[in-house]
């Protein structure tokens, strides 16, 4: 045996809902794989044909028509090059994530994915009927196999495939991101290549669906699990593999390898992915952010200015009597820094007028956080002002660990259209600061060096009211993201009253979360699709 298929991966972000939109791009980068790389096979991602992932959009009879009309207009219009999409197949009551192999008007192959995750952010098994017959086809000689994402987890679909004749699989996937995932991903698809002794061709796309972000990293690797190509994350491209038969062998010939971000680097890239397409693909003229002086705007600024541009960003600081001189210098300053619009809006006048009307409701009552959860609302009154008069989309500025024990203002700081760092503790918001500022200046030192507060009240600072962040953030990680009782975390150290607070305080701010906007997911487990605790509970954590 002495044959060559040479295959494009298609490392596309494209948009959910968008049947025409996304066929069209698909016509025209086959052809773009046909006549620039010469590729016999071009492969795009899971479920490409309607966007990954569709949710309850499966249900609705007019994708099935749009679907069913893109498949036919890609058979008609793909000549001189095999193509390979992902598409929702229906069949009577049945929906099956699928693909299917297309050449010169004619199918070559058919695969319904056999494993269904049903699992943290995944519902699949909400729509989708399992398959359960491995898919083969042959290319110039060499036999190619078909896998779909979470059955490149499981031993079975790739030894099926491997039964079946495949002496390559190629796996298309729509993996989200999260930190560590391409290390994961390889690490699984290592074990599988052994399993089976195929190399595999892995395809992922990119981009930012509402919560989730997609990180591209598709590569090709050998049955012996070494990676002979990765294509950069977070960029969209169309890359050449070259697959060789020798002997009685295929092999991924060897190719340019991206070398792994690092964690502050993935998860930065991550957040400003996310927060361009969701500006991008909602149409919004630009976006406005209420600039405090803190660490945690001063980064989401910085976010936002990277991902659609410094001109599409305005900004207002909120003064109020409690509101420091260095953090308006440090506000201003980031301002002249990065060349956002920035205005300068006090609210005095406002809270003054509010706590003046509701005088004789608020008499003989001291002032207490009623007071302070005024002038944020009064704040984000302001900004969602500016919103709907401008068109601009507000980013909120919360972390995971405000939003975690309810740190936070409803109606006030957690007014807006979406929380690009809700996923992120304070400790890696200042690791993701200082990151930044590794890229360009763009955040003033003394925000991210000195101590955080929320300036409601003299003198506040936010261990008032919480334990340490060094403190508080591995407390979190390790109920949230690992599900560990008090015993257990009490366990690694910590303080076993702390460590009940915290977690009563995660229990009893269930309700704001619910009204929190949509955020990016960087951890295993975020607040929003993975996260699903009942806001009424009689669930006491053992004291």
């Amino acid at each position: 045996m002495n044959n060559t298929v040479i295959v494009a991966l298609a490392q596309l972000d494209l948009v959910v809902g968008d049947v025409k939109g996304n066929t069209a791009r698909i016509i025209e980068t086959a052809g773009k794989a046909r006549d620039e790389l010469h590729a016999d096979l071009v492969v795009f991602p899971e479920l490409s044909i309607c966007g990954y992932p569709p949710e309850d959009l499966l249900f609705h009879a007019g994708l099935r028509h749009a679907v069913e009309r893109s498949l036919e207009e890609i058979r008609e219009s793909v000549k001189g090059i095999a193509v390979l999409v992902g598409f929702p197949e229906y069949q009577g009551d049945d929906i099956f994530n699928s693909c299917a192999v297309i050449s010169d008007g004619e199918y070559l192959c058919h695969y319904r994915k056999r494993c269904l995750p049903n699992y943290a952010v995944f519902d699949e098994a909400r729509y989708f009927t399992a398959g359960k017959s491995a898919a083969v086809f042959k290319l110039n000689g060499i036999r190619i196999g078909l896998n779909i994402c979470e059955d490149i987890w499981r031993q079975a679909p790739i030894s099926a495939s491997r039964a079946a004749g495949a002496e390559v699989v190629v796996a298309i996937n729509g993996s989200p991101y999260q930190t560590r995932s391409q290390a994961n991903r390889e690490r699984e698809a290592a074990a599988r290549a052994d399993e089976a002794g195929v190399p595999i061709v892995y395809l992922n796309m990119v981009g930012g669906q509402d919560e989730l972000v997609f990180d591209g990293g598709s590569f090709a690797m050998a049955a012996d699990g070494s990676i002979r190509f990765r294509a950069p994350p977070f960029e969209e491209g169309l890359y050449r593999v070259v697959l060789r038969g020798s002997g009685s062998r295929v092999e991924p010939e060897q190719a340019e390898v991206s070398e792994p971000l690092s964690l502050e680097a993935s998860v930065y890239r991550a957040l400003v992915t996310g927060t361009r397409d969701y500006v991008r693909k909602h149409g919004f003229p630009g976006v406005i952010i209420g600039l405090s002086g803190g660490i945690d705007s001063a980064l989401v600024t910085a976010i936002a200015c990277d991902a659609i541009g410094a001109d599409k960003v305005r900004t207002v600081m909120m003064p109020f009597r409690y509101t420091s001189t260095i953090s308006q210098e440090d506000a201003a300053e980031q301002a002249e820094i990065m060349g956002f619009r920035y205005d300068v809006v006090p609210i005095a006048p406002i809270y003054d007028a509010t706590v003046q009307q509701l005088g004789p409701i608020f008499a003989g009552r001291e002032a207490d956080v009623t007071e302070e959860n005024i002038q944020a609302r009064c704040r984000g009154m302001i900004l969602m002002a500016i919103s709907n008069k401008t068109g601009r989309m507000l980013l909120t500025t919360g972390n995971k660990s405000e939003m975690a024990v309810g740190y936070a203002t409803l109606y006030g700081d957690m007014a807006g259209g979406f929380a690009p760092i809700k996923d992120c503790s304070k400790t890696l918001v200042y690791r993701l600061a200082r990151f930044r500022n590794t890229l360009g200046d763009a955040i003033p030192e003394r925000a991210i060096s000195r101590e955080p507060s929320a300036e409601l009240r003299p003198r506040q600072k936010d261990s008032d009211s919480l334990p340490d962040y060094a403190i508080l953030d591995p407390i979190l990680e390790a109920f949230i993201e690992k599900d560990m009782s008090v015993d257990e975390i009490t366990g690694l150290g910590f303080d076993r009253e702390v460590v009940v607070r915290v977690l009563q305080l995660v229990k009893h701010n269930e309700y704001k979360r619910r009204q929190a906007p949509p955020g990016i997911r960087i951890s295993s487990r975020a607040f929003g699709r993975d996260w699903r605790y009942p806001i009424t509970s009689w669930y006491r954590f053992p004291g």
